[in-house]
């Protein structure tokens, strides 16, 4: 079952499996690509920042991003 990367627990080690945008800009799309989040790239979420949770640092192979919320939405994973 797959989950949006911003609903993944801490540490949990992912897939990408697809982006989903759900109204967001659709530039995001190709965003997320160019950085990594393809489908079947691993993922992590390795931090949130407190009170919202917003930015989270993220894993994408071997690379570390900052991403908000709204974009960790778009992105869907199947945890291994």
């Amino acid at each position: 079952m797959s989950q949006a990367l911003d609903e993944l627990p801490l540490q949990q080690a992912a897939r990408v499996t697809r982006l989903q945008l759900d109204g967001q800009p659709p530039e995001w799309a190709r965003q997320l690509a160019d950085i990594g989040f393809t489908p079947g790239e691993s993922v992590q979420v390795l931090r949130r920042a407190p009170f919202g949770g917003d930015p989270l640092v993220v894993r994408v192979g071997d690379s570390r991003f900052a991403l908000r919320r709204a974009e960790a939405r778009c992105v869907r994973v199947q945890a291994a």
